[in-house]
């Protein structure tokens, strides 16, 4: 290339020959034009130089098939559609970031409802089995299988009074040792809450 400024159709035409002398004028002409137009639209600094770079790696990679009329306007266009790309992936990303995020709360609550539920489970059996034997069979048949008082009272050949009397004396025990599991329970759920 001669030492005379060229036009931009000058400087396009020997970039289509793969003159390197041609792009870095390209380059010097126009890179801090284009980084002022992508850092007005791109927060980071970082990320615009990227872009612009980006533009020039392109225009010289595709010199060949590139078919230019007015270099400003194609430069220019470039740069658009390519902050327009970067604010749609970086947009893309916060969606997923935030979604993801969210279902990780929610695989959380589910986890920690999960561990409460097997915490009572755990509880309501080691109550059933501080019971005395008579008192943990009768509640077992009542509560967890569901059979009335006098289905109990004929399968175990007993009064009806007397299945009462266990299944309330079972009731009570049972109150008093989840008691003070509910009670941690509770203070659990409000300190996630707080």
């Amino acid at each position: 290339m001669q030492d005379t400024i060229a036009t931009d159709a000058v400087l396009i035409q020997l970039l289509e020959t793969g003159d390197e002398n041609a792009f870095q004028e390209i380059y010097k002409r126009y890179w801090y034009k284009l980084y002022t137009v992508a850092r007005r639209k791109v927060e980071v600094q970082e990320d615009a130089e990227e872009i612009v770079q980006d533009i020039f790696v392109d225009l010289w990679e595709r010199r060949i098939r590139l078919n230019i009329n007015e270099l400003d306007r194609y430069l220019f266009s470039a740069v658009k559609y390519k902050v327009l790309n970067y604010i749609k992936s970086r947009i893309v990303r916060q969606t997923y970031q935030r979604d993801t995020i969210s279902l990780k709360v929610d695989a959380d609550s589910n986890t920690e409802e999960a561990l409460a539920l097997q915490d009572l489970s755990q509880a309501i059996t080691n109550g059933i089995e501080n019971l005395p034997p008579k008192t943990q069979e009768i509640f077992r048949l009542n509560r967890l299988e569901g059979m009335s008082v006098r289905e109990i009272s004929d399968l175990l050949h007993i009064p009806e009074r007397t299945v009462e009397y266990h299944i309330t004396q079972s009731l009570r025990s049972m109150r008093v040792y989840l008691k003070d599991f509910v009670v941690l329970m509770l203070t659990l759920m409000f300190a996630q809450f707080h």
